[in-house]
């Protein structure tokens, strides 16, 4: 038994080694190739692998039944000796015994006869097996390759022709874009051109132009640096703001605004007063320091910090100067407003002034209130909104009263009218009192006629 263990065991092994084998060869056939070809060479494969597998196996089955057979008749008939041996006497048994075991020995020799006999067969077996699963093998490997070999002349071919292709129609691709792109460069080149030589007539009369606003810059320099003329611009740019926001009657120009001076203001604003068509004057003067100003524009342009401190320095002296001028000048209570206006025509120059903290100091010492053209403006326009507000107060007022004498006109109406429907209610109630009784009457009258004339109708039947 244990040798027929070992056959089998052997057999399995060949078996798995064989599978293994062909699995590996199947594995590199599938990594070389996984075309149509290649799985109807892996199904010839599994059959021949099946195939062999049934001869192998069927001759083992075979032998293994004839061996089985072989061992239960050797056992029967061991058996049967047994049973015989229990019923002779001891020499027999003896030689019995002694007839068995040379027919043990026989029966062993035989057993490992036919087991070396069919070892025999199952190695030629299997040397002829694993030869024609080589040579199947090997088949299928020429077969393989003859067909890698014609897909890899297919491919290139293929490859060949679409490189061929693409090269053609890069060239084509090639020739359409240059074409293209030559058009285009000369249409972008022309009027590019054409956009420059018109930037050109532009810059030429910009130049023209600039040229003739150096010219104006020229004269309003000349302007600004002659002492009379700036005092001249200053007071006609005021003079345009008061004009377009204030009424002919609500200013005054060049107003002595203290009486006893000489010294006129430019601008006096006409502020209510106390009484009704009495005003007090606001002063408003116009100041240009255009000097220091500019020395301030040069040093920031030049980067001079030392000239801008002194340019400041300067412009905040003569501004204190004009603030302590119109101070002294013009303002004079009752007959003006407790302080001035001092006007800064240019907004820099404002802005200047403001920097250096000289508002809030020129209204505490001087009583002058610093401002610019847009600061002025506002100005103006909250002044104008109060007089209107004034205007629309006196005319409430005289609303009022108008309202007042209307309220008491309507209250001597009301009782005339009250009056006058009570008689209207008193002749009502005559009227339905008339109306009531006389109509009671008249139907009594009435129903005496047709009492009358029912009975001259009865009367008339009967006869």
């Amino acid at each position: 038994m244990l040798a027929l263990l070992i056959i089998a065991v052997v057999l399995l092994v060949l078996v798995l080694s064989l599978l293994v084998f062909v699995l590996l060869k199947i594995n590199k056939i599938e990594k070389g190739n996984s075309s149509t070809d290649s799985k109807i060479e892996q199904e010839d494969i599994f059959k021949t692998i099946t195939n062999l597998s049934d001869s192998i196996a069927k001759p083992t089955i075979a032998a293994i039944d004839e061996l089985k057979k072989t061992l239960n008749e050797n056992i029967s008939s061991l058996n049967a000796y047994v049973n015989e041996l229990k019923n002779i006497s001891n020499e027999t048994k003896v030689e019995l015994i002694k007839t068995t075991n040379d027919h043990e020995v026989k029966l062993i020799k035989e057993l490992n006869n036919n087991f070396t006999s069919i070892n025999d067969r199952l190695v030629s077996n299997n040397e002829v097996t694993i030869k024609k699963l080589d040579d199947k093998l090997n088949s299928i490997s020429d077969s393989l390759k003859e067909t890698l070999e014609k897909i890899e002349k297919t491919t290139k071919d293929s490859i060949s022709d679409i490189r061929k292709d693409n090269n053609e129609k890069l060239d084509s691709i090639q020739n359409l874009v240059s074409n293209k792109l030559e058009d285009t460069l000369n249409k972008r080149l022309k009027e590019s051109f054409g956009n420059v030589i018109e930037q050109i007539n532009g810059v030429n009369k910009a130049i023209g132009e600039i040229k003739g606003l150096a010219n104006d810059v020229g004269s309003l320099k000349n302007v600004l640096t002659n002492v009379k003329t700036k005092g001249i611009t200053g007071e006609i740019i005021l003079g345009n703001l008061i004009s377009e926001i204030l009424t002919k009657n609500q200013y005054d120009e060049n107003v002595i605004t203290k009486p006893g001076s000489k010294d006129r203001v430019e601008f006096a604003i006409k502020m209510p007063g106390n009484g009704e068509g009495e005003y007090i004057y606001l002063p408003v003067d116009s100041k240009f320091p255009t000097t220091q100003y500019q020395r301030i524009l040069e040093g920031i342009d030049e980067g001079n910090k030392d000239k801008i401190e002194d340019a400041r320095k300067q412009l905040r002296i003569e501004i204190k100067q004009f603030a302590k001028d119109i101070s002294t000048k013009y303002i004079d209570e009752p007959n003006t407003t407790s302080f001035g206006i001092m006007f800064l025509p240019i907004e820099g120059l404002y802005a200047e002034v403001i920097n250096m903290g000289l508002f809030e100091e020129l209204q505490r010492e001087y009583k002058v209130n610093v401002t610019g053209p847009s600061t002025f403006a506002a100005l103006l326009n909250a002044l104008q909104m109060g007089f209107k507000s004034l205007v629309i107060q006196k005319k409430s007022a005289d609303v009022f009263k108008l309202l007042t004498s209307v309220k008491t006109e309507f209250g001597r109406f009301a009782e005339v009218l009250d009056k006058a429907m009570k008689k209207v209610d008193d002749a009502g109630k005559e009227l339905n009192t008339l109306v009531g009784t006389r109509t009671r009457a008249i139907r009594k009258q009435l129903d005496k006629i047709e009492d009358v004339g029912e009975l001259e109708n009865t009367e008339t039947v009967n006869s």
